[in-house]
Order: C-alpha cells, then structure tokens, then sequence
C-alpha cells in the first residue's frame, strides 16, 4: 500500500516553475520510474490511470468536483480478508494496471481519515502544490517557508510599504 510520502509526490507533479505550470508525470518514463519505485509495471495503461487518478485526487483538494473521475477508477475493486500468521491481511483484488492508481485513491482516504484538514493546497496563489501539515496547531499555509511562505511575506511587505508611502500626510 502507498504511503504519505508517495501520495504527496504524485500530488505534488504538477508544480509552477517561471510562472509556468509543468506536469513531470508528462513524460512517461518519470511516470514509469515512480510506479516502478511503488511497486508497479509500468506501461501505457498504468500511466493513465495514476494520472487519472493524481488529477482528479489534485482537483477534490483543490475544491473541485471531481467523484466520477475517483467512481470510475474504483469501480469493482474489492478488498478482501486473508487469513495469514499475523491475523488478517486485506488484499485488493483489481486488475494489474489499475493497482497504483486504487492504492494512491486509497492512500488519499487514508489521509483524509487519519488526519482531517491537514492536506491542502499550498495558499500561495501562484503555487500548485499540496501540503501535509503536520504542526501541531494545524497552521502551515505553505508548502515551503523558504519559497512561497517567504515570496507572500515580502509581497505583503511591499504592499504596505507603498500604501504608507502613498498616504497623504
């Protein structure tokens, strides 16, 4: 099963370098490279369902409506219980291609349930990357401090700085 840590990469392919928004799963061997690294296959059909799947997962954080996308990518799956040494392990029954792309659904749910309002979207307009907040108080707004926490701060600075500067006296 993927963890925290795949589930924010597969979140986070999708960041703004220059203003320009890039997709690092668009070549499909950094697509086939992380499914490999996951445990996956790899191949054409693999490909598109993770990015099904990252897209529409990046589009329900984002606030928009995107339940058919997961509907479809869970349609038929099943977990199911098997007894082992330990006790009981659950085993997903779903088509070898589909694999990763369920895993990263699921990984996703498991977040939401483990940790309500802690994935977000990083509040850096300009920025489309998720966080993970893990602060004990629930206040992280940016996904780096050094990057986008720091860019608004001094944006909010200048701001202010003209608006005193214009002020008539």
């Amino acid at each position: 099963m993927l963890n925290d840590q795949a589930l924010m990469q597969a979140l986070n392919s999708t960041p703004v370098a220059d203003g320009r928004r890039q997709d690092l799963w668009r070549d499909d061997h950094e697509v086939d490279r992380w499914a490999r690294e996951h445990g996956g296959l790899g191949g054409d059909e693999e490909r598109g369902w993770l990015r099904t799947a990252r897209d529409a997962l990046q589009a329900v954080e984002a606030g928009t409506a995107a339940e058919p996308r997961l509907s479809r990518i869970l349609a038929g799956v099943r977990k199911v219980p098997q007894p082992s040494a330990s006790g009981i392990e659950w085993h997903l029954e779903v088509p070898p291609e589909r694999r990763l792309a369920v895993e990263l659904v699921l990984a996703w749910a498991d977040v939401k349930e483990r940790m309500p309002s802690r994935l977000r979207p990083c509040e850096n307009p300009d920025c489309r990357l998720f966080l993970l907040d893990r602060s004990r108080a629930n206040t992280a707004r940016w996904c780096s401090m050094k990057t986008c926490g720091n860019r608004l701060k001094a944006r909010r600075h200048q701001a202010r700085t003209r608006e005193e500067t214009s002020r008539p006296e």
